[in-house]
């Protein structure tokens, strides 16, 4: 891990901003290639702040810090432990099947995971262009890409944004439910895609916005970590061991952008 406030080097010199030694791209999904990470937040934020004014109406409400420090890129139940967590409060582990208004870990994720889909079906998914651009770039390049996201509905967001001609592998939140992978800050699903697209981690970047993503591709060992800053934590992504921290996936295109 990088010192805090530490600031990570510019691109490597080359047409797509990585080390030679690279032979496949890992992306996260909401934040690096699709706007949907601002759904996520406006989803978890009804969520919780519903559930706070319910059962804890002395707890503030939940906030982009909340956000970005306990839930981003992490599968849901994970994310309603860790906040609820945050705030001194357990709730029983409940099952699948609760309804979406009982107090139960389980519920809220289910909660938090029908005003996405809402979203999603009355409003679609926003690409970001510059990460589409890279996509581009690297199958023409010849280099096998993987999607590697918490989300359940990863198939869904990849087919609405238009890219999926452009993804090989796909490691979401079904494929990690069913192959009892852990989610990030563990390495599990990353190293999953590397494997699903034949090489060992040190032949893989992972390109990440969440903190947590950042920390399981560094836990993972991988050749190279690309940080994408879209909220304002350059520093703090750099800190978890990103190599390069940048606005968009464009900059590492250089003057092909």
């Amino acid at each position: 891990m990088r010192p805090a406030g530490s600031v990570a080097r510019v691109p490597v010199p080359g047409p797509l901003g990585l080390p030679d030694s690279i032979r496949v791209c890992l992306f996260d999904l909401d934040g690096v290639l699709t706007r949907t990470a601002t759904v996520h937040f406006a989803a978890w934020k009804r969520t919780f702040d519903e559930f706070l004014r319910r059962d804890h109406p002395d707890q503030p409400e939940f906030s982009q810090l909340d956000y970005n420090s306990f839930v981003d890129g992490k599968h849901r139940a994970d994310g309603v432990r860790g906040f609820l967590a945050s705030r001194g409060i357990t709730l029983p582990e409940g099952a699948a099947g609760d309804p979406p208004d009982a107090a139960t870990v389980q519920a809220l994720s289910t909660r938090k995971n029908d005003m996405v889909l809402r979203e999603l079906d009355e409003h679609g998914v926003e690409v970001y262009p510059g990460s589409v651009d890279y996509l581009r770039a690297v199958k023409e390049a010849g280099i096998p890409t993987a999607v590697v996201t918490a989300s359940a509905n990863g198939e869904k967001v990849i087919a609405a944004g238009g890219f999926a001609d452009l993804i090989d592998v796909r490691v979401d939140g079904v494929v990690a439910a069913r192959d009892g992978l852990r989610g990030k800050p563990e390495p599990d699903t990353f190293l999953a895609g590397a494997r699903l697209l034949g090489v060992g981690p040190e032949a893989a970047v992972v390109f990440e916005d969440a903190l947590s993503g950042v920390a399981a591709g560094r836990a993972g060992g991988f050749g190279y970590v690309v940080g994408v800053d879209r909220v304002g934590q350059a520093d703090a992504l750099a800190a978890e061991g990103a190599d390069v921290v940048v606005q968009d996936l464009a900059e590492l295109l250089g003057d092909r952008a």
